[in-house]
Formats: C-alpha cells, structure tokens, sequence
C-alpha cells in the first residue's frame, strides 16, 4: 500500500479505545490521524483527555499524545479527517446505532467493537477466518443508507471467540448441541483491578446481556446471506453460562459438545490445527499464522500463560477428551480485548481494504 489510509478512533479515549490505538501504532496500512470522544474531553489533547487513565501495558504511543480530541457528535467534522473510522463509543444501543449510520451516511465506513448493530439484518458481523462472505450484504446495505463507499461492518461478541472458531473448523462432522460456560475477564467490562477492586478473590455469576450473545451470535457468524439479508443457522443449539472472574485479560470456555457424526479425537484435533482462512490466505498484517492452536498439557491452556498466543491473535484449545453424556468436552482461551475487541475489528478492516470496501476518499 503506497500510502497508509487515515484512521479515526470513534470512543477513544476508553479501554477498547485505548487497545485500538496501542494496536494501531505502526501499522503497516492504517495511521491514527483523528481520536474523537465524549463533549467533556473534546479539545483536549488526548494524553490531557485519558490523564491517569491509561489502561495499556504498553505506553502510550508518541504519535497520538498530541492529537486534539473532537467531539464524536461532530460527525461532518470528524469524517472529514478520515478515511474510515473503528467504533468504541459508550453510549446506548439506540444512541451508538443512530451515530455509526450517521457515519456511515458521510460516505465514511465504520468498523465497529459495538453489538448496537450485530442483528441489523444487512450489517455483516464478521470474524475473517470464518464468514468474510457475509461483507456481500454491504451493498444492500449502502442501498438502505442511500451511499455509495459509506456502511457500517461489526465484529461479534468477545467472549465467542473462545468456542466459535472451534465449533466452526468441525463444521464437517456437524455440531448439533453445545454447552459453554464462559469466564470472563474483568476488561471485558472495560475494568481493571484497581477500578473494580471488588472483583479480587471473587466470581460474580451474571454478565448482563452476555449468556444471550453467547447463545444467539455464533449462529449468526454460521448463517448465510439470503437476498441481500443474513439468516442465522440453525445448528448448533446452544446454552451457555457468563461468569466474572478475577482475570485482567482472558476469555476461558468450558465447552460440550454432541456431533451429528462423532469425530475421532485425532480428526477433532488436525481440524483444528490446520484450520486456515481468508487472512492466512491473503497474509493479512494482523492475522495469525496459525488461527487455532491446540495444546497437549493437562493443564493448558492457561491465562497467564497462553493468553497471548499470536499476539492475542489466535486461540488456544486443550484437555479435548470423550465425555459420559457429550460426545466430547475441550477448553478454550481467547484474549477478550485483541481478538475479541480491537484487534478483531482491526482484521476486519484489513480484509474490508483487502476486498476494496474501504479505500482512500
């Protein structure tokens, strides 16, 4: 790419923000070149904005310091520095959908962290190694919102990138009934110990919404596009528990699962192991060598240990073993805020470019 596509971050000044724009420094296509928030922190710069506020590991990168924050609501404003925006607003589902259309009617895509947007039938909701097909349904789309390059694209739920891509590389022996409890870390709620102390040494077994997304989305990510719209899959059934634990970063799944034709562990295993997509096709900047890795210990695979596996990129499995009443039980990790967040999203826009969805204006 001769030149890098001009980048805004929608909502960024939060956690997902913050991810979005340590993620994005020195990316090879995409430059951070506008960061819009909240009325309160417009006008500032955006290390005066986030002040201690800085959630990263990592330092905050020298290129963004400076940059003056504007106000999301200026949206005419905001889309004029930019090529495309990634959405992380905090607002509600009804305000978030409301201003990632308004976006999108200024001819600027929007690839969004949000789930405002994840049952709008002709917004596709992508993760790129499984159902890239479905960015088809942006030009039904663009007829709705009356545009011609403007759309908004959204990556799923977080917490289903610790099973999905599992369940979706077996799709040929026909997952029919899943069981999937889920623990979550605290970053999943934009938290981390020193704002939510409550959550050291303890579990609390409710995620709002979360059990819902985890059951509904997959289902989803497996349908088709049918006229312009796309229909959920029927198959799997699935049920699922969200539990809170006190994790900074790591998404852990306990999954059962029955197959309409029961794989050898061996086969459950290559599939996995071998699974590739679009992205390791194409060689995508952000994508994973190897989407799925599967780990023989008992005892893996582990937060602190595997949580960063392919950059946060890919996912880890483990203790796949025969089950008494499933066909077979397996563990699953992803990290929450890179390949459940930011960094999905983030792939997500390198196959829209890729594809020729987003472009220079």
């Amino acid at each position: 790419m001769d030149q890098k596509l001009k980048v805004g971050i929608l909502g960024g000044t939060g956690m997902v923000g913050q991810r979005f724009i340590s993620l994005l420094e020195n990316h090879p296509w995409f430059e951070v070149v506008a960061i819009a928030a909240s009325p309160r922190s417009a006008g500032k710069t955006y290390e005066e904005a986030v002040g201690g506020r800085w959630k990263m590991t990592t330092p905050m990168p020298e290129a963004v310091k400076k940059l003056v924050v504007m106000n999301v609501n200026e949206v005419e404003k905001v889309a004029a520095e930019v090529d495309f925006v990634f959405s992380a607003v905090d607002m509600s589902k009804d305000e978030i959908r409301a201003i990632e259309d308004e976006y999108a009617k200024t001819e600027t895509p929007v690839v969004s962290n949000n789930s405002a947007h994840r049952w709008t039938p002709d917004v596709p909701m992508v993760v790129p190694e499984i159902n890239p097909e479905h960015f088809e349904v942006i030009e039904a789309q663009k007829k709705r919102l009356g545009t011609t390059r403007g759309f908004v694209a959204v990556k799923p739920n977080c917490s289903i990138q610790s099973y999905a891509p599992a369940l979706y590389a077996l799709k040929e022996f026909g997952p029919k009934e899943v069981v999937a409890t889920t623990y979550q870390a605290i970053s999943g709620a934009g938290k981390t110990f020193k704002d939510w102390p409550e959550m050291v040494e303890n579990v609390i077994p409710y995620i709002g919404g979360e059990e819902e997304k985890s059951e509904q989305e997959p289902l989803r990510l497996f349908g088709k596009v049918v006229d312009g719209v796309i229909e959920k899959a029927e198959l799997p059934k699935i049920t699922c528990q969200c539990v809170r634990v006190p994790v900074l970063n790591g998404h852990t799944a306990a999954v059962f699962v029955n197959f309409e034709k029961k794989p050898t562990k061996e086969e459950i295993i290559d599939r996995w192991v071998n699974f590739k997509g679009q992205p390791q096709e194409l060689n995508l900047p952000s994508a994973p060598k190897q989407f799925i890795q599967y780990m023989e210990e008992d005892n893996r695979p582990q937060v602190t240990l595997d949580v960063d596996y392919e950059n946060g990129m890919g996912v880890s499995m483990g203790r796949l073993r025969e089950d008494s009443m499933f066909d077979y039980k397996f563990i699953g990790l992803s990290h929450n805020t890179v390949r459940g967040a930011a960094g999905g999203a983030v792939l997500c826009a390198e196959m829209l470019t890729a594809k020729g969805y987003i472009k220079a204006k």
